[in-house]
């Protein structure tokens, strides 16, 4: 059975299972994260780990730094990141966790946006010229169907 690591849990690597990261919109966007992860249930060396919360509180500060911090480790503890851009909202964090990633060679990416996201050019050109390996789909199911298929052939 899939494994789910969603914040604040902490996920720690084992060196068997397979981490994905869920990237993404949270903020003004649907739970997209749920979907997915009922999306890719089944594989029972993959660990999903989630950053949407169940309870926010978007007046506290001190939670943002948290959320921040969280993402910011965990983002650095997987094996490999889903990106998904919906088009609900610019994602601004998001576009900063993509360039980040973008750069590390090491990690795995699976990236999509919603053909009406506002910045879908932005994304498909930057990535063409950091990482030409990584394919821009225009759909979730599209981009959760790769993640399946690479988990499944992934050693």
């Amino acid at each position: 059975m899939t494994k789910v690591v969603k914040c604040p849990d902490v996920y720690i690597p084992d060196g068997i299972q397979i981490s994905l990261f869920l990237a993404g919109g949270i903020t003004n966007c649907p739970d997209w994260q749920e979907y997915a992860t009922e999306f890719l249930q089944g594989p029972e060396r993959l660990t999903i780990v989630n950053p949407r919360r169940d309870n926010f509180d978007v007046t506290d500060p001190s939670m943002s730094a948290q959320q921040i911090e969280w993402e910011h480790n965990h983002l650095s503890r997987v094996r490999a990141i889903l990106f998904w851009f919906p088009s609900d909202t610019l994602c601004p964090i998001t576009l900063y966790e993509l360039g980040r990633a973008g750069a590390d060679w090491t990690k795995k990416l699976f990236v999509g946006t919603d053909s009406k996201y506002q910045r879908r050019f932005d994304v498909v050109h930057q990535l063409s010229l950091v990482r030409p390996d990584v394919f821009v789909y225009d759909s979730l199911d599209a981009t959760l169907v790769s993640a399946l298929s690479w988990v499944s052939h992934e050693k």
